[in-house]
C-alpha cells in the first residue's frame, strides 16, 4: 500500500462516508483530518489486515473473502463500493482483520484506527446507530446466503442419493437408510422385506442390442419397479443389472406377492417404442428374504441374494425365496 495523504488534506468529505452520514459533525471531520489514505494497486491485498482498523472505500472497489477465522472459508466474496467500509467487525471485538480484502481496481481507502473508531461513537449517536443499521443489514444478508446455500446442498445430498440412469436411489442412500430401517423394524418388531432383482442375461441383451438399449432397458425395468410400488416402499439400484426393493412393514409372503407382480409386469416392459425395430422382452429373476431377529442389513441382504440365486438355478423369471 502506498500511503498518499490524509483525508483533511484530499478532496473527499465527511459526507461521502456512508458511516457519517446524517450522523457527521465538524469535530468528527476534525478527528477524521489526520487519518491517512492509502492506495491500493489492481489485484493487490490490503497488507496490514492483521490490525483492527475500519477501511472506508473513497475510490475503486475491494473484493472481501470470507472470514477464515470465523469457519466460512468458503470462496464467497463480498464488494465493497466508494463509501462503504470493511473492518467493523474487527474494530467492535477487537481482533485482526481475518479476511483477504484485495483490490478489484486502483483503489484509494482512507484508514480508520479502532481506538478513534471509538471515540467516534462515544461522540456520535448517529454514527452508533448507522453502523448498527449496517451490520444489522450485514446479518440479514448472511443469514439469507446461509438459507440459500442449505437448500442447496439439500439439493445436492438428494442427487448424489439417486441413480443417474434410473432415478432409482443408489448405494450411497442404500449404505445410510437400510442400516436405520433395519434398526427400527427389529425395535419396534415389525416386519422389513427386501427383494433383491438381478434382469437376466443382460449381457447378451448388451451384446445384441447395444449399451444404448441396455440403458434403455434399464430405464424401463426401474420404470417397472418403481410404478409397482407403495408411497412407502423405497426402490434401489444395486449395481450393474442388479436391482433391489425395500418393503416396511411387509412380511414375506406380501412381499414375495410383490416379487411375483413385478415379475410378471417385468415380462410385458417395452423397451423400444419405435414399432419398426424388433421388440426384446426383459424379464428379471427376485430373490426375497424377511428380517428375523438378530439379522442385521448386511445379513438380511445376503439372504435376498441367497434367494436370487436360488431363482437363477430354478431358470430365471421367477421368484424365489
Amino acid at each position: 500500500m502506498e500511503h498518499i495523504g490524509t483525508f483533511g488534506a484530499s478532496s473527499y468529505t465527511i459526507r461521502d462516508l456512508q458511516l457519517f452520514r446524517d450522523a457527521g459533525d465538524e469535530s468528527s471531520a476534525a478527528a477524521l483530518a489526520s487519518c491517512a489514505i492509502v492506495r491500493v494497486a489492481p489485484g493487490k491485498q490490503v497488507e496490514d489486515t492483521f490490525r483492527a482498523r475500519l477501511y472506508i472505500v473513497l475510490r475503486g472497489a475491494l473484493e472481501v473473502a470470507a472470514d477464515t477465522g470465523a469457519g466460512l472459508a468458503d470462496h464467497s466474496v463480498s464488494k465493497i463500493l466508494p463509501g462503504e467500509s470493511v473492518g467493523e467487525q474487527s474494530v467492535l471485538d477487537e481482533t485482526t482483520n481475518l479476511s483477504a480484502i484485495t483490490a478489484l481496481e486502483e483503489s484509494d481507502l482512507l484508514v480508520i484506527e479502532a481506538d478513534l473508531v471509538w471515540q467516534l461513537i462515544d461522540q456520535s449517536n448517529g454514527l452508533a446507530r448507522n453502523l448498527l443499521r449496517l451490520l444489522s443489514f450485514r446479518i440479514r444478508a448472511a443469514n439469507a446466503m446461509l438459507r440459500r446455500r442449505q437448500k442447496l446442498g439439500e439439493f445436492y445430498r438428494q442427487l448424489s442419493m439417486n441413480d443417474g440412469l434410473t432415478g432409482l436411489y443408489n448405494r450411497a442412500w442404500l449404505n445410510d437408510m437400510l442400516p436405520k430401517m433395519v434398526a427400527t423394524a427389529q425395535r419396534a418388531g415389525t416386519p422389513l422385506s427386501l427383494v433383491m432383482i438381478d434382469l437376466d442375461h443382460f449381457k447378451k441383451f448388451n451384446d445384441s442390442h447395444g449399451h444404448l438399449a441396455g440403458d434403455d432397458a434399464l430405464c424401463a425395468a426401474a420404470n417397472v419397479v418403481g410404478a409397482a410400488l407403495r408411497p412407502s416402499d423405497f426402490a434401489v439400484r444395486y449395481g450393474g443389472e442388479e436391482m433391489m426393493v425395500i418393503l416396511p412393514d411387509t412380511t414375506e409372503t406380501l412381499a414375495t406377492m410383490v416379487a411375483e407382480r413385478l415379475c410378471q409386469r417385468m415380462r410385458e416392459a417395452v423397451i423400444f417404442d419405435d414399432m419398426r425395430l424388433p421388440l426384446p422382452h426383459i424379464t428379471g429373476s427376485f430373490g426375497v428374504a424377511c428380517l428375523s431377529a438378530g439379522l442385521d442389513d448386511i445379513g438380511l441382504i445376503a439372504q435376498a441374494d441367497a434367494a436370487l440365486y436360488r431363482a437363477k438355478e430354478g431358470g430365471r423369471d421367477r421368484v424365489a425365496s
